[in-house]
């Protein structure tokens, strides 16, 4: 949780910082180039355009998406309190796709640096066994984050998702988190706190299942 918020805490300075640097390094054109592309550049490569062409993902209307989300996370203490104008730049930063039935959105094991919100649909969230056998965790629904941890420290996947339905999904990237932590903190944030809301509230159910396994035990 410190991580996550450092990373927008510490927006507002590093940002004079990275603006000063642009200007000294304007001579030879380097830093300037390299900040102004490095977005484009690291979000074509994340690992969700693989992954959305393997699952058969399909553009989702932008203002539809939107509106699925804020209709989710709306309610938010910070979501609530952004401007119409504010939540609309999310399209700049989100994809919004759709997926049939039968795809594995998040595999085990892999490495990730993408987060998928659960818009429509329902989706299985499974611990697969050495065996092969799949032992069910939890079925996320509308508002429900997947991957959001592999977000945040690039670990591997402790669990794969599997669509039981058509799912409409907000797909958000590492690189269009940093984006947004340089160019929208606030609205970074109030996005990033409704995910981490989220984690804690399934990190704590998990809890509570394992603590009632042990005393069964």
């Amino acid at each position: 949780m410190k991580r996550l918020l450092d990373r927008f805490t510490q927006s507002g300075t590093g940002r004079k910082g990275e603006e000063a640097a642009e200007v000294k390094a304007d001579d030879e054109g380097y830093f300037a180039t390299q900040f102004m592309e490095r977005p484009e550049t690291t979000r074509a490569s994340s690992a969700w355009t693989a992954r959305g062409l393997a699952v058969g993902a399909n553009a989702l209307d932008p203002e539809v998406g939107l509106g699925l989300l804020l209709n989710a996370w709306g309610k938010d203490a910070l979501m609530a309190s952004l401007a119409k104008e504010d939540k609309r730049k999310l399209l700049q930063h989100l994809d919004f796709v759709t997926v049939p039935p039968g795809r594995e959105l998040i595999v085990q094991d892999e490495k990730g640096d993408y987060a998928l919100v659960v818009l429509e649909g329902l989706v299985a969230v499974d611990r697969v066994q050495p065996t092969g056998a799949r032992a069910r965790l939890a079925e996320a629904r509308e508002g429900d984050v997947l991957g959001e941890m592999s977000l945040l420290d690039a670990g591997a996947r402790f669990a794969s998702c599997l669509t039981l339905s058509r799912c409409s999904l907000a797909v958000l990237t590492n690189s269009a988190l940093d984006e947004l932590a340089i160019e929208e903190p606030r609205l970074g944030l109030a996005l990033m706190t409704s995910t981490a809301r989220r984690l804690s509230l399934r990190m704590r159910q998990l809890s509570a299942r394992l603590g009632a396994l042990l005393t069964a035990g």
